[in-house]
C-alpha cells in the first residue's frame, strides 16, 4: 500500500468520529489521568471492563529492515502483561502503604495528547490511540518520564451508572525507552 493509500484509508477511518464523540472521549482521557495523578487506583480500576488487558510490550532497537520487530508480539516478552484482577492487586497495593516503591507515593502528572479515534467495524466499540508524557517525581530528588502511545479499545457504558461514557477493554502501551532506568515502575501509565 502506498503512502497516498495509507492516508486516504486513516482520513476515512477518522471521518467516522464526531466532534461531540471527540470532545466526550478526550474528556473521558483527561478524566482518567486526573485519577491516576491523584493516587485514586481503585476507582480508576474500575474503569476497566472485566476481561480487559493492560499490556505494556518490551521494545528493542532493530536496524530499518526489521522495524517490524521492534517491539514484542502477544506472545512474547512483555513488562506489564495484566487482567483486571492483577490490576486490582497493584491498585490495592499501590493504596495500602505497604508498597516500599510507593511509600510515600510517587508524585505524577500524566499528559495526554494527539487522541485518534476510529469505530470498529460492526461494532460500537472505539479504537483510540493517543500519545503520553508521565513525569515522576519521588522522593527529594528522583525523577522520571515516560514518553509513548496508547491503543485503547473503549466500550461504551452507561453513565448514569458509572459516572463515565466509557470502560476500557484493552490497553497497549507502547514506550519509546527500550531501556528503562527507573529504579521500579510502580505507576500506572
Amino acid at each position: 500500500m502506498t503512502i497516498a493509500e495509507q492516508m486516504k484509508s486513516v482520513a476515512a477511518a477518522f471521518r467516522t468520529i464526531d466532534v461531540q464523540t471527540q470532545h466526550v472521549v478526550e474528556q473521558f482521557l483527561y478524566a482518567e489521568a486526573e485519577l491516576l495523578d491523584q493516587h485514586r487506583y481503585l476507582e480508576w480500576v474500575e474503569l476497566f471492563t472485566e476481561d480487559a488487558h493492560y499490556w505494556i510490550p518490551t521494545r528493542m532497537t532493530r536496524p530499518n529492515r526489521e522495524r517490524q520487530y521492534e517491539i514484542a508480539g502477544e506472545d512474547e516478552a512483555a513488562i506489564i502483561d495484566d487482567d483486571k484482577f492483577y490490576l486490582r492487586g497493584r491498585a490495592r497495593r499501590y493504596s495500602s502503604g505497604v508498597s516500599w516503591s510507593e511509600e510515600p507515593p510517587s508524585r505524577t502528572r500524566r499528559l495526554i495528547t494527539n487522541v485518534r479515534i476510529s469505530r470498529r467495524e460492526g461494532s460500537a466499540e472505539l479504537d483510540v490511540r493517543s500519545n503520553f508524557y508521565v513525569y515522576r517525581s519521588r522522593l527529594e530528588r528522583h525523577q522520571d518520564w515516560f514518553v509513548g502511545e496508547r491503543f485503547d479499545v473503549l466500550r461504551p457504558a452507561d453513565v448514569d451508572a458509572t459516572g463515565f461514557p466509557y470502560t476500557i477493554a484493552s490497553r497497549k502501551i507502547v514506550l519509546e525507552q527500550t531501556t528503562l532506568l527507573c529504579p521500579s515502575l510502580s505507576i500506572f501509565l
